[in-house]
């Protein structure tokens, strides 16, 4: 890597840092994962994350292990509508497979982080009876036997242990208060721990790169209304595992109570959680109670995003240039594109009262950003004002951006119908074309 992107990565990274320190992260980990190479590669990025102040529960599930193990006792597994039913024998063997899968993931996380770049810290891992548990009972005449879901979560043990540095480590095994022991489903165990201790992530893995679209692209933001009708007609192939779908289910729940986003990165690729959390367009797929991007009017804190926003283009020559304190005057007319506290796009709507007009100016939006059409957003959302306003037109002055603004609609028009007091400012040496739309 050269030194310049080096530089340009971590500078990238640094508000997503800022962001994310003090916040409260489940990953969650399926056998899947857990079984494949890059598993220690995953625990290494979650310690990462501890070391930057994130506080993480991590919960492990094992489905492809029990099955494995299940079959090595000559144990057929039972499911009925995609639960397994745990009778006593099977209990046995999950026990088994999850008290070793424990003991993995607490010596790995203790023992194998040298040569890495969490070499020499001090991991404090901690389990304990976090989840109180209950039995499903029966359905349709089937008995699910010690197969159980979440009676109650113990938010506030949870948060003693993460207020004190820890890492909770949690499984699919929990006690009832008889005593027993119960199978639950990590995704469950996840999801619940992560609504009691409103949580501000829940992350999953599956072996794509998130949710992939029809067209062999992955889905970058989903709603949990999408994520629902998807599920209808989603089946389990190559691109959706078990795993996957019992994840997306997951996800609806967690996140019409409360868990602001979901996010569903692959466990093959090295550093997939990183790019995710780190980076701006994430790597993944996230299941979101509201988009990650939302259009807004600027306010005086919103200065230095601006200026970071439309500087490069000043310095081109193709916007004019603007000093703070002109802009501390003119935030009001300005609506911005926020993306998780990055203004990506900003435009305004400069007020020509006595001509019954407003001028549509000043708008740009990232280079990151530009293949969402986010300036029809901001165009469309100052017509909208202009026309409360009861303008009769809306005019704009470019050099660089004329067909875009014939394409929506506006004339080229002549200097002289320019409202009075822009006349008397229009640069002639810079003969920007002037175009008008009629509201």
């Amino acid at each position: 890597m050269r030194t310049t992107e080096l530089v340009d990565g971590f500078r990238h990274s640094a508000p997503y840092v800022n962001a994310h320190r003090g916040k409260t992260f489940v990953v969650m980990l399926g056998g899947e994962a857990l079984a494949h190479p890059q598993f220690r590669g995953i625990l290494n990025d979650v310690a990462l994350l501890h070391s930057l102040g994130i506080e993480v529960v991590l919960v492990y599930g094992a489905r492809p292990q029990i099955d494995e193990g299940l079959k090595a006792a000559g144990i057929e597994p039972a499911y009925h509508n995609g639960i397994r039913i745990t009778d006593e024998d099977t209990l046995k063997i999950i026990k088994q497979v999850a008290g070793a899968t424990q003991f993995d993931i607490t010596a790995r996380l203790s023992m194998s982080l040298g040569n890495t770049p969490m070499q020499n810290a001090q991991i404090n891992l901690v389990s304990g009876n976090f989840v109180i548990a209950q039995p499903l009972g029966v359905d349709d005449g089937v008995d699910f036997c010690l197969s159980g879901k979440v009676r109650r979560i113990d938010a506030q043990g949870l948060r003693r242990q993460l207020d004190n540095n820890g890492i909770v480590l949690m499984g699919p095994i929990a006690a009832s208060v008889t005593g027993e022991s119960f199978n639950l489903t990590a995704e469950e165990v996840a999801t619940q721990v992560a609504i009691k201790l409103k949580a501000d992530k829940i992350i999953g893995f599956s072996d794509t790169n998130g949710l992939i679209g029809k067209n062999g692209e992955v889905i970058a933001e989903l709603m949990p209304d999408d994520i629902e009708e998807m599920l209808k007609t989603m089946s389990v192939d190559d691109h959706t595992s078990v795993g996957t779908v019992a994840f997306l289910k997951a996800s609806i729940e967690a996140c019409r109570r409360g868990v602001p986003r979901c996010h569903l990165v692959s466990y093959l690729e090295d550093g997939a959680l990183l790019q995710e959390l780190f980076s701006r367009e994430g790597i993944g797929t996230q299941i979101v109670t509201q988009s990650a991007e939302r259009l807004r009017r600027a306010t005086i804190s919103d200065i230095g995003g601006i200026l970071n926003l439309i500087r490069p283009l000043e310095e081109q020559g193709i916007l004019v240039r603007r000093s703070r304190e002109q802009l501390e005057m003119e935030i009001e007319q300005f609506m911005l594109v926020e993306r998780d506290n990055l203004v990506i796009g900003c435009a305004a709507l400069y007020p020509f009262e006595e001509d019954n007009a407003g001028e549509f100016a000043c708008l740009v939006v990232h280079p990151d950003y530009r293949d969402a059409d986010r300036g029809s957003i901001l165009l469309n959302n100052i017509i909208g004002q202009a026309r409360v306003r009861g303008y009769s037109r809306l005019f704009a002055l470019t050099t660089r951006s004329i067909h875009w603004f014939l394409e929506h609609g506006f004339n080229i028009v002549d200097v002289e119908e320019l409202p009075n007091k822009k006349k008397q400012l229009y640069n002639y040496q810079r003969r920007s074309k002037i175009l008008a739309l009629d509201l």
